[in-house]
């Protein structure tokens, strides 16, 4: 008698611990988790909004007749725009990006596109993983992301170490937005731990901008890579690819 009249007992305990649940997480933010951080300097945020607009120009077909353009533009010169590879390019592989040689900035950019919820190939990219799949330098990453990141070094390999020897001085910086980022960040952990196919270039001179970044590698590699590869998230995001 007293276990049958214990019962509902428990389920209101029960049903309170999941309503408070879901009341904090309903109120939890980014900036919660963030408010214990360090602040940027004015120098290490200055690139972000450059690199924001490089993201958005990847969309355009055309950057010299742009449809979309932000007020004050994109900031881009056409005329040094090396390369640029669209689905048909990449065979769903990995998203589009393009390749940009930027001089005022003394910087050679990598920008990969975010995810395209009407393309199949994106979420095959996304769900191609599974928990514990994929080791990469003693932790673990996304499988799906880390092969789309191996197909676009392997297709730049040649023109990216020919443009990191050319210019000594610029920096070569990958980036992307949401699952862009994923696979710009895990580009950049595989050029770090393959300098030698561009040119041995130094690790100083790489880094990675993940613009809302997809969860793509365990907490040691993220500590690791933590100087070159910074993360820009604006509260939260709606979008957490399976890791």
């Amino acid at each position: 008698m007293s276990i049958v009249c214990g019962l509902p007992l428990l389920e209101c305990v029960y049903c309170l611990a999941c309503a408070r649940w879901a009341w904090k997480r309903c109120l939890h933010t980014a900036g919660h988790d963030s408010e214990t951080w360090g602040l940027a300097s004015a120098e290490e945020f200055e690139p972000v909004p450059r690199i924001c607009r490089y993201i958005l120009a990847v969309y355009e077909d055309d950057l010299r007749y742009p449809l979309w353009e932000p007020p004050g533009g994109y900031g881009i010169n056409p005329d040094c725009l090396i390369l640029k590879r669209t689905y048909e390019d990449t065979h769903g592989r990995a998203p589009p990006y393009f390749l940009y040689l930027d001089h005022d900035h003394a910087d050679i950019v990598l920008a990969v596109r975010g995810l395209n919820m009407v393309k199949e190939s994106d979420y095959a990219v996304l769900l191609d993983n599974k928990l514990g799949q994929r080791k990469f330098d003693g932790g673990y990453v996304h499988n799906g992301l880390l092969k789309a990141a191996g197909w676009v070094l392997d297709k730049e390999c040649d023109i990216l170490r020919e443009l990191v020897e050319k210019y000594p001085n610029y920096t070569l910086t990958f980036t992307g937005h949401s699952l862009g980022s994923g696979v710009a960040a895990l580009l950049t952990m595989v050029v770090v731990q393959n300098r030698d196919r561009l040119g041995n270039i130094d690790r100083t001179r790489v880094r990675c901008y993940a613009i809302a970044p997809a969860r793509c590698m365990s907490l040691n590699l993220a500590v690791r890579y933590a100087d070159v590869i910074n993360s820009v998230v604006l509260q939260a995001s709606y979008y957490h690819p399976i890791f």
